[in-house]
């Protein structure tokens, strides 16, 4: 018989624990908070994080050590069988605390490089190598038999060899054993906190490097897509819990609700590194596009599966820090589609809801440049040219009409001060609420389709979606009612959707003309009074 298990708070997380009276106990378990303070993001696996300060002395000897082995690990000659001293050098970094871990990446960086000196050597060969009939070749003309172009061929792959660096060399011999693949993308995590300190050349090359070897060994062909269940071991539950950042998870019910009917959990994982999933997806099977998070997370119990027409994914998060850049979530969510078709023919839509996290960083900052310049400026013209129109002249009005005697900042410098307020408290007002929705779903709608960094959506999350081919549905007013909502996006929540027939054709003309896709309710939110429609115009 299998024993029933329950998942308590205990440690860092929770763990297994055998009840006997575990059913006595259950009642409570809703009112205990299941983990504290996940709102702040998904936590670094244990292994990756640094041990205390050991004594100096004692780490210089084991960052020399590690040098050492280094060195070893790079100029072993027979990389296919399984070796101590890789396994030794993982042992050993392991053991340094953070400073230390710096050094030894900068000395990874410095001192297994690239070979200048032979590099420059065979470029200086190859040029003064007789130069080949390339008019010959191409024709198919028989070649002289100088030996001139096997000089070439063979000059040119010495060349490609030595342009590879000795650290590259260290991380393939590293992949191929046991637990290195773990250790390699834990290491990339410390070599990205390094960089926010220490913004090296050498160590943006590491970065470079170990980005494309994990492009290459993470492809989509080499990893595995699973269902998570409630009947999944209780550590692998317990990441997801930990990892879980988009909405963190409050308690034992609200686990089981997201892996239970009507909805479904999908990660991504490999099989150097079981039971650590890489990315994972959630998502909510309804009879329509969902517009408020709280009810899809805590509303009413979920529809019948065979009644939904619609799969909400919610929520997508990427669970190790040194996979940054790595791009699975797109693959994750096109692998998923395509299952849900052949699993349930009757969903035949299918879109997200999707936090704006970088909204009202940047509307409070562009609200603070206008107030900041009404206030510094006695010339009335100068401000008629520099003024950016933020608010339109009737949303100005109804602005006007929520104003105290005490406020003389005008309504834009009004807007800022209840949207920079950290308690939300226009969010309790229907008379505010009703005010100042027109104005935030046309700036949010300006901020999603027209706002950009290097020709790229400025939000992150829309340049995600929109690079893999899904188009800007619908804004959601009061999506999302939570203080984390509210923050980050005076609580709008959007949905993109994934329209299989539009997919390719959303990509290309995002990547090549820099234009996103959306819906006319969207487009429309552009839109002066009495203008022509903006389609095609984005």
């Amino acid at each position: 018989m299998r024993v029933m298990m329950r998942l308590r708070l205990g440690g860092g997380g929770f763990r297994a624990q055998g009840a006997a009276g575990a059913a006595a106990k259950q009642s409570d378990l809703g009112k205990q908070p299941f983990m504290e303070q996940l709102d702040q993001g998904p936590a670094e696996p244990a292994a990756s994080s640094a041990p205390a300060m050991l004594d100096p002395r004692h780490s210089e000897r084991l960052l020399k050590k590690v040098s050492m082995l280094m060195h070893e690990a790079v100029h072993m000659r027979n990389s296919s069988l399984p070796n101590a001293t890789l396994r030794q050098l993982r042992e050993d970094y392991l053991k340094l605390n953070m400073d230390y871990r710096q050094r030894a990446l900068i000395l990874l960086g410095t001192q297994f490089g690239v070979d200048r000196e032979r590099v420059k050597g065979l470029i200086q060969h190859y040029m003064s190598l007789n130069p080949v009939d390339s008019t010959a070749e191409s024709s198919g003309e028989k070649l002289s038999d100088s030996g001139s172009e096997a000089a070439h061929f063979r000059t040119e792959r010495d060349l490609r060899a030595a342009l590879v660096p000795l650290s590259s060399r260290l991380f393939e011999q590293m992949n191929g054993q046991v637990g290195g693949l773990k250790f390699l993308v834990d290491l990339r995590a410390d070599l990205k906190t390094t960089l926010h300190t220490k913004n090296l050349p050498s160590l943006r090359a590491l970065d470079s490097d170990l980005q494309g070897l994990f492009a290459t060994w993470l492809s989509p062909a080499c990893l595995e897509l699973h269902r998570l269940t409630w009947n999944d071991p209780a550590c692998l539950l317990e990441k997801i819990v930990t990892y879980e950042a988009v909405h963190p998870i409050t308690n034992l019910y609200d686990l089981k609700r997201r892996l239970g009917i009507g909805r479904r959990c999908f990660g991504y994982f490999h099989p150097a590194m079981p039971g650590e999933p890489l990315v994972f997806i959630e998502v909510a099977l309804t009879k329509g596009i969902e517009s408020s998070v709280q009810k899809v997370l805590f509303g009413e119990p979920p529809c019948d599966e065979t009644e939904a027409t619609t799969a909400l994914f919610y929520g997508i998060t990427s669970t190790q820090p040194g996979l940054k850049g790595i791009e699975l979530g797109n693959f994750l969510i096109k692998r998923v589609v395509h299952l849900l078709r052949q699993e349930m023919p009757g969903v035949q839509t299918f879109a997200t809801l999707s936090p704006i996290p970088g909204f009202m960083h940047w509307l409070l900052a562009k609200l603070a440049t206008q107030c900041k310049l009404i206030e510094e400026s006695k010339d009335q013209s100068e401000i008629h040219k520099l003024r950016e129109d933020l608010l339109r002249p009737d949303e100005e009005i109804k602005l006007e009409a929520c104003r105290d005697g005490k406020n003389s900042k005008g309504a834009v410098g009004f807007l800022y001060d209840i949207l920079s307020s950290d308690r939300h408290e226009w969010a309790s007002s229907e008379k505010l609420v009703e005010a100042l929705r027109p104005p935030l779903l046309r700036l949010c709608a300006r901020y999603i389709l027209q706002e950009k960094k290097r020709g790229a959506a400025l939000d992150p999350v829309t340049n995600f979606h929109v690079r893999n081919g899904a188009s800007v549905e619908q804004l959601n007013w009061m999506g999302d009612t939570s203080r984390k909502g509210l923050d980050a996006s005076a609580g709008l929540m959007v949905n993109y959707r994934y329209r299989l027939e539009d997919i390719e054709a959303n990509n290309q003309a995002y990547l090549n003309r820099r234009v996103i896709a959306a819906s006319p309710a969207v487009l429309g939110l552009l839109q002066q009074p009495g203008s022509d429609s903006l389609q095609g115009k984005l």
